[in-house]
């Protein structure tokens, strides 16, 4: 067993950004993750490392209390902290000669060589270290990727599960294939199984004013790898593309995989800003935005930035991919017709996913592309993965045809309004005067911004940590910046918990806020 002295010389930059109870908590990650502190060793007590790294009591309180929540760590009462013997994730075991060089490497994107951030460009790098034997790309997105969370808790994001009618998705299930019909398995069909596409048009046209026909509908494994796709086809290596700042993390991630630069463009009261964008790349032809419900702030883009983002692609010969996300689930005012329904122009790539709509597991999204772009797309998939797996497809389709996706999204859409409403009934008894959570007329999480008993000051990251710590899991606002964080929050998912689980959760993180962390 491990224990007393100092463990190992950490590589902490104490004039960073990055706070140092986040860098010690990655050391300590990344040392158990490839063996250098193995299941069942003794962690040095608190003062011991305080000690040791000349840190404070508190800074090491909170690395270890990350551990812990996420369940790297585990406590023995009287007996004091040990490495568990289950872990959440792994990582293959570096060659021993350069355990130390992988520990000790602390490189940002920009301090890697070959790497060219873009105008006004300032990506957020979590502290990973360049990995042994991998591309700087490789490196960087094992950087930004995300950290996994308990989706069973309140306020874990996501869709109701228990909700879904599996026991008709089966019964379609099992009427295609127990015996799949000639070709249906074996069908490489890299646009996707015809009635699908067939069916998606129709419900876009009808529900969100998207103007396209079946052609123009082509079939992908999730949102994240249409947005790669359109990336490759129309962008080169290190071009720049416009993203929305904070913003969703996978879009980036998407955009990076393809070898592009992102230039992050700041989202105010009125959504993306295309002038603000173009003054920081100016040489940029690709912008990603989420219109309708903007992802995490939920900020709906007004008529005059719409208007002048159309008119900027048309000028710049450039594109826009427009991000759909969840506009299903919209509880008041008038329904929101789609960006590219306004373009006269054939400049937006429009991208859905049925992820959060029915379940994440099915992998299953979708692009609308301009029809000039249709054949490329179809051949550059071809090249790039062929087509997405035809299990789901026929079943999603007869799904929709036979009136089943709308009846879930309408009994959806009242249970999410009624579950929201339980959060903000919650936030008035238990979290008055620590969070300001306003309604939202859309989606399936809420904001929670640091109110007057706060000073409208928070450190989201330290709050997630002891909520998970506490059965609560919730989500820091902060890390859906890619650059300097310009806003501390918390992100509450409603839509999966039951309202008796999100007024005990809630009563559980106005404890949390209230108590010394």
């Amino acid at each position: 067993m491990l224990g007393g002295g100092n463990l190992v010389a950490m590589d902490l930059d104490r004039d960073g950004e990055e706070p140092l109870y986040r860098q010690l908590y990655e050391g300590f990650r990344l040392m158990i993750l490839d063996g250098r502190l193995p299941s069942g060793s003794r962690l040095p007590a608190n003062r011991v490392l305080a000690q040791d790294l000349s840190l404070s009591r508190n800074t090491v309180a909170n690395a270890l209390q990350q551990l812990l929540a996420e369940g790297y760590v585990e406590t023995r009462k009287g007996d004091g902290t040990y490495v568990a013997s289950a872990l959440p994730d792994a990582r293959p075991n570096l060659p021993e000669r350069r355990r130390s060089e992988h520990l000790s490497t602390r490189q940002a994107p920009s301090d890697l060589p070959g790497y060219h951030p873009g105008h006004h460009e300032t990506p957020h790098f979590t502290g990973a270290p360049r990995h042994y034997g991998l591309s700087r790309r490789g490196s960087i997105l094992a950087a930004i990727s995300r950290t996994p969370y308990n989706s069973e808790q309140a306020f874990a994001p996501g869709p109701d599960l228990k909700s879904f009618p599996f026991d008709i998705w089966a019964r379609i299930m099992t009427r295609f294939w127990r015996r799949p019909a000639p070709g249906l398995a074996i069908s490489r069909d890299a646009g996707g199984y015809p009635p699908l596409k067939a069916a998606i048009a129709a419900y876009l046209g009808a529900m969100r004013g998207v103007r396209c026909d079946p052609g123009q509908i082509i079939i992908v494994s999730g949102a994240q790898q249409g947005i790669n796709l359109a990336a490759q086809v129309l962008l080169d290596h290190d071009d720049q593309a416009l993203v929305e700042e904070p913003g969703y993390g996978g879009i980036r991630g998407a955009l990076t995989a393809a070898g592009i630069r992102t230039a992050l463009v700041p989202v105010d009261e009125e959504g993306m800003d295309i002038a603000q964008g173009e003054s920081r790349a100016p040489l940029a032809r690709f912008a990603c935005v989420a219109p309708s419900h903007q992802y995490p702030l939920g900020v709906v883009m007004s008529l005059r930035r719409r208007l002048a983002l159309i008119e900027w692609a048309r000028r710049r010969q450039g594109w826009i991919l427009e991000d759909d996300y969840d506009s299903e689930y919209r509880y008041s005012g008038r329904p929101l017709a789609a960006l590219q329904g306004l373009d006269p122009t054939g400049r937006v790539i429009y991208v859905g996913s049925f992820s959060k709509v029915l379940f994440p597991a099915l992998r299953l999204g979708y692009l609308v592309v301009p029809p000039d772009l249709v054949d490329p797309f179809i051949q550059a998939r071809r090249v790039l993965d062929d087509h997405a797996a035809m299990l789901g497809q026929p079943v999603l389709a007869s799904f929709i045809e036979d009136g089943h996706f709308a009846a879930h999204v309408r009994r959806m859409r009242r249970l999410y309004a009624a579950r929201q409403e339980a959060l903000l009934d919650v936030a008035k008894k238990e979290l008055s005067g620590l969070l300001d959570i306003a309604a939202d007329e859309a989606g399936m999480h809420l904001i929670a911004l640091p109110g007057a008993a706060l000073g409208g000051v928070m450190d989201d990251n330290r709050i997630v940590a002891a909520a998970a710590q506490s059965g609560v899991t919730t989500m820091a606002l902060s890390t859906a910046f890619a650059g300097k964080p310009a806003r501390h929050g918390l992100m509450l998912g409603y839509a999966a918990h039951t309202e008796e689980a999100i007024a005990a959760a809630g009563r559980r993180l106005g404890e949390i806020i209230s108590s010394p962390l």
